[in-house]
């Protein structure tokens, strides 16, 4: 593909944002340090300033969701441990197994609910008896948000009470974290409330180029720094990345508003266009709409967008998911309608 980024509009998700003038003017401008010796003023500044906003005793700095996922799950885990999960989070599904593969953890999945949340009545029937024949039972992690759902904080509170009262420790993978608070209107420190450790994601919505930051308590946070280390991700100047972290926090928030605003009225634009066919799903959650079509025309939507130099990517066979980010103005999504109705006329009607 010989797209110039800038006339490019990339609705594959919201990692592909690019930093913006103000961002990289912060990264240039970085006080740096060795932070494997924890000498790295912008990464010391940034991990206590999520550690405060969450109301959480401190916080690690991890090259990825993926890591932090990773770290923070062995540090409540040993070997032969297991936690519970849901059967769509990104844990169980998209991080190479990796908490099985190389932390010998067992993962025992249970189904998600509609709404992303977890079940406490599955929840409890999952958690396993002291029993030799079983791993034991040690960690439940949830997701907010899930595939663009919003878990209501009163969904949380239902698993994180019933995991408490069985002896289970808490991890929120939170990539979203920040999404998740703007739909749901409560603070980060209420929604951070229920859970013992917490993953942030700074390069998807927030726009940062690359890192996550591990929300912990004190005494998991030395062996979460050592399991980071022996993932590989004890970097030395990072504060070239954190400083887009701060950044990101301070300026990027407060907008993810307009990126739900931008997903409702697309979705909507597409209502009205479709009306009621049989064929043709649309729905929107947060920032991301799923668009779904079973006719053969289908087939053809990804390259006819890409040659109107709109990325998009199948989420399933028949099912679209566009994802709106910062680098997603008014004016792209007007073009993205355009594109739509040039696609499927004249074979649909328009109702407006």
């Amino acid at each position: 593909m010989n797209f110039k980024a800038m006339d490019l509009i990339d609705l594959r998700s919201d990692t592909v944002t690019r930093p913006s003038e103000e961002m990289k003017k912060a990264i240039y401008n970085a006080e740096v340090g060795d932070d494997v010796y924890g000498d790295d003023p912008s990464v010391n500044y940034l991990e206590n300033k999520i550690s405060e906003m969450l109301g959480k005793d401190e916080a690690v700095f991890m090259t990825s969701g993926t890591q932090s996922n990773f770290s923070s799950v062995l540090a409540h885990c040993n070997r032969g441990e297991e936690i519970i999960v849901g059967d769509t989070y990104h844990i169980t599904g998209d991080e190479a197994g990796g908490v099985s593969v190389l932390g010998g953890v067992a993962m025992n999945t249970i189904p998600v609910e509609k709404d992303g949340s977890l079940c406490p009545k599955n929840i409890y029937k999952a958690i396993k008896p002291d029993d030799p024949h079983y791993s034991i039972s040690k960690l439940l992690c949830l997701e907010n948000t899930s595939r663009g759902k919003a878990v209501s904080l009163k969904k949380m509170a239902a698993s994180y009470d019933l995991a408490k009262k069985s002896d289970l420790s808490v991890h929120l993978d939170g990539a979203r974290f920040f999404n998740a608070t703007t739909e749901l209107g409560c603070s980060p420190k209420d929604h951070a409330s229920f859970s013992d450790t917490i993953s942030i994601c700074l390069s998807k919505g927030l726009g940062a180029p690359a890192g996550s930051l591990l929300v912990l308590p004190k005494d998991l946070a030395k062996k979460a720094r050592r399991i980071r280390k022996l993932a590989g991700g004890s970097l030395r100047q990072s504060g070239l990345l954190a400083a887009a972290g701060i950044y990101a926090l301070d300026n990027n928030i407060e907008r993810l508003k307009d990126d739900h605003a931008r997903a409702q009225n697309f979705k909507n634009e597409l209502h009205q266009y479709f009306g009621n066919m049989s064929e043709k799903r649309v729905s929107a959650d947060t920032n991301m709409v799923f668009f779904s079509d079973i006719s053969d025309k289908f087939k053809e939507i990804i390259p006819f967008f890409e040659k109107e130099n709109i990325l998009l990517s199948k989420w399933s066979g028949n099912t679209l998911r566009i994802v709106f980010h910062l680098d997603v103005n008014d004016e792209a999504v007007k073009k993205l309608i355009q594109v739509f109705k040039k696609f499927y006329e004249p074979s649909v009607i328009s109702l407006n």
